[in-house]
């Protein structure tokens, strides 16, 4: 396969690195903005967010619903218990019924994300075969588009994938509510495909590991088959499966004004195809600052494992826990991550979720001291940056806490943890996406206040 690609760039010329790295400072400074203009022109909101640190709302949806804070009379934000709706069903309910029933719950969540209501036990099995018929990617598709360019990042490869699936199909750019479910379908069924082959692509052609590529199961769960096809054994456990089955339905929606999913409806907006608007989602997933918080989670806890002697002695723990506030250990940021989140003050429902079934698969691989590490940082880690930082505000574990401990337990390697995110989160963008077909009907078109001078322009003769 390797003398397929051609994945090294020719090396920049001296002019060009001259050149580059000249422009790269006026570049800097032509594109500063001063803070200060931003009380000047309060009307602006940065970050899409209100002075009180609630976002803009800039649409209405019946997907999904975030609820972290209740607001005044005074327009003050007012902490509360956290809590996630599908649809208007607690995410819990839908938790704590899958874990009774001791059965797979993801696909019964993707129904009900992109229907808008549960299904009955004949519409879920129904579901569940059309999703198994479409676990199998087109034919060619794995050789040609996946294993003869691999990438560093499989969320870029996932992207690109599924850019190119919209030439395997023979109506990409109807955008009626049949045809967009059609794809969206087709889109939920092959995405633990894309990602496993994604992943073992890379593994083999960078890493120079053995290349592994199991067909899927089609009368397995979409956990399973993520499992079966990232190990080279093709082997798991009941409650290896489960648990990332709980991340998955935890990790589906989460209301339309996150980044990715604002992504998907602003880019649907413009009336473009489906692979479009969810390439585009996931390029937004992928940053540090949304879906590869996980990735910066586990990496943390891979740091604090390396530089503290005994993961069981607190003391040490907190100790280096203030090196990593200070900016001084693990990536300099001062950041802890996988606690605070945007909307939930009190605490992450995810997490708290997450939290107790984590627990059962430390007990079952004989990571108890891990999990108790985990659990340290979550209850200690807030006072430390109140004390350290002076910043007194609520700092719950949010779902990335846990999610890298259960995905460092399952032994899934750091690259594939957003790209699990983005194989679970596909079936929030698709009913996302329906809705604003449906419901929007305007393209999204925000406003900037330009704050640059008028300025002359100078013939090319007279420029110094």
């Amino acid at each position: 396969m390797r003398h397929y690609i051609h994945s090294v760039h020719s090396k920049p010329s001296y002019l060009e690195e001259v050149f580059v790295k000249s422009m790269a400072q006026r570049l800097q400074q032509n594109n500063e903005i001063d803070n200060s203009l931003y009380g000047k022109y309060d009307y602006v909101k940065r970050g899409l967010r209100n002075a009180n640190g609630a976002g803009v709302v800039v649409g209405l949806t019946n997907v999904g619903d975030v609820q972290g804070y209740e607001v005044n009379d005074q327009g003050v934000k007012v902490p509360i218990h956290g809590k996630l709706f599908y649809r208007g069903i607690d995410v819990e309910d839908i938790v704590h019924n899958c874990l009774k029933e001791n059965r797979f719950g993801y696909e019964e969540t993707s129904y009900l994300l992109l229907f808008g209501e549960l299904p009955t036990t004949k519409a879920l099995e129904e579901y569940k075969e059309v999703l198994g018929s479409k676990r199998d990617l087109p034919s060619g598709f794995t050789r040609d588009t996946i294993l003869m360019s691999p990438s560093h990042s499989i969320m870029n490869k996932l992207g690109r994938s599924i850019l190119t699936l919209y030439s395997y199909d023979p109506n990409p750019d109807d955008v009626s509510v049949a045809n967009v479910l059609r794809q969206s379908i087709n889109l939920i069924g092959y995405f633990p495909s894309l990602v496993a082959y994604g992943y073992q692509a890379k593994k083999n052609y960078f890493d120079n590991e053995s290349l592994h590529i199991h067909y899927p199961d089609p009368s397995k769960s979409t956990a399973e088959n993520i499992l079966r096809m990232i190990r080279p054994s093709k082997e798991y456990t009941d409650l290896e499966a489960k648990l990332l089955d709980l991340c998955m339905i935890l990790h589906a929606e989460h209301g339309g004004g996150n980044n990715s999913s604002f992504t998907t409806h602003l880019v649907t907006s413009t009336g473009t195809d489906t692979y479009a608007a969810i390439a585009a989602a996931v390029g937004s997933l992928k940053g540090p600052k949304h879906g590869g918080a996980n990735v910066e989670v586990i990496r943390m806890m891979q740091n604090i494992r390396s530089n503290v002697k005994d993961i069981t002695n607190y003391k040490e723990v907190e100790e280096y826990l203030i090196k990593i506030l200070k900016g001084e250990a693990n990536d300099h940021t001062g950041l802890i991550y996988g606690l605070g989140h945007a909307v939930y003050t009190i605490s992450d429902p995810r997490a708290t979720l997450l939290k107790s079934m984590a627990k059962k698969l430390a007990e079952d691989k004989n990571l108890i001291d891990d999990f108790m590490l985990f659990d340290f940082i979550e209850k200690r880690a807030p006072q430390l940056f109140c004390e350290v930082k002076g910043v007194d505000k609520p700092m719950p574990a949010n779902v990335d806490l846990y999610s890298g401990f259960v995905y460092d337990a399952l032994n899934i390697p750091v690259e594939i943890a957003t790209p699990i995110f983005a194989a679970s989160r596909i079936s929030g963008w698709c009913a996302h996406r329906i809705e604003e077909l449906v419901a929007g009907g305007r393209i999204m078109r925000p406003a900037y206040q330009c704050v640059k001078q008028i300025i002359p322009y100078i013939p090319l003769a007279d420029r110094k």
